[in-house]
């Protein structure tokens, strides 16, 4: 059952956030908001919806290393996995707009994460700070979209909106099932997954590193590899960078401001320095305006292969020593 469980909450979450972002979208084109604002809110926030619902109801559930566990798992499956995969299938161009400058934030937005890791503990205070710098960095990205509107042309949820209009009472009904079905989705894939580490042993933060990260990295992942099939995936670095802002502003603002979140010593001696290490490894791309090909996506997912053993390893030795890690 715990298998059927976090399976099915994966599926709802994927298929829910999708329904959410599409009929939110199609209410704010109705009624007239402007790109910029449906990009840098519905869009963004709504392709993070599963990661977010999926944190909070971890720490509402009195397992808050699950929520680390999906964040940090989750910029390392993004910055590795995500980028790695498309690069084999086809060369990655790291030349778009002003992208070097939102990898800087993210480098910025992982030390001053891992800054407060260092404290033990993820308290309310952490998160108010972690969300006004959210809200700083949607500023900066408004003022600057506003000089450079070409930015979010490319936005696949608004383009398809404009070809294909949904009609208003599907949009709402879209929306409203994509609420419940994440709220659903996400309860399945936490208790499901609290009872496979309770089953096997392991920590729930290391179900968070891997099944869960993974789960919610899904979207992100099929996304560039469609991207990379027609020949477009240079926009997987720009969504990656993206997407791992929001993780550590967003969702760790919010669930950090739910409840006390503490970070295993696992954490802080490994996983939030993979962490680092994985976002650093693209700035020689951006800086260089050069391009990820094959040989860098095959080291890239190597990388993320010999991450994922040694997780293994270090919950094998737990077990032998009887002790969760």
């Amino acid at each position: 059952m715990a298998y059927l469980e976090v399976v099915t909450g994966i599926v709802l979450l994927v298929v829910a956030g999708d329904f959410l972002v599409r009929g939110a979208v199609s209410l704010a084109h109705r009624a007239g908001v402007s790109t910029l604002i449906i990009g840098l809110t519905i869009v963004a926030f709504g392709t993070s919806a599963p990661e977010l619902v999926v944190g909070v109801d971890a720490v509402l559930k009195g397992s808050p290393t699950l929520a680390l566990g999906n964040i940090v798992g989750s910029n390392i499956a993004n910055s590795l996995l995500v980028v790695g995969l498309p690069a084999i299938i086809a060369p990655m161009t790291c030349d778009a707009p002003r992208l070097g400058r939102n990898l800087m934030m993210m480098v910025g937005a992982t030390l001053i994460f891992i800054w407060f890791a260092q404290s033990g503990t993820f308290t309310s205070s952490h998160g108010l700070i972690l969300l006004a710098l959210l809200a700083m960095f949607l500023t900066y990205s408004g003022m600057r979209a506003k000089k450079c509107p070409t930015e979010l042309d490319g936005l696949d949820e608004i383009t398809e909106i404009e070809e294909h209009p949904i009609p208003y009472r599907k949009s709402w009904a879209m929306v409203i099932g994509g609420l419940i079905g994440l709220a659903l989705g996400a309860d399945l894939l936490v208790v499901g997954s609290i009872e496979l580490a309770r089953a096997f042993g392991v920590s729930e933060a290391l179900i968070g590193l891997t099944l869960i990260a993974l789960g919610t990295s899904l979207p992100e992942l099929v996304t560039a590899m469609v991207a990379a099939i027609r020949g477009h995936c240079d926009v997987a670095v720009g969504n990656v960078v993206g997407s791992n802002i929001f993780n550590i502003l967003a969702i760790m603002g919010v669930s950090s401001m739910v409840g006390d979140i503490p970070v295993p010593d696992s954490f802080l001696a490994v996983d939030i320095w993979v962490m680092l290490g994985a976002a650093l490894l693209l700035i020689p791309f951006t800086r260089l305006r050069s391009q990820l090909g094959k040989i860098s996506g095959f080291v890239m997912v190597a990388l993320y292969i010999g991450y994922m053993v040694h997780l293994a390893h270090s919950a094998d030795s737990a077990a032998v020593m009887g002790m969760p890690i």
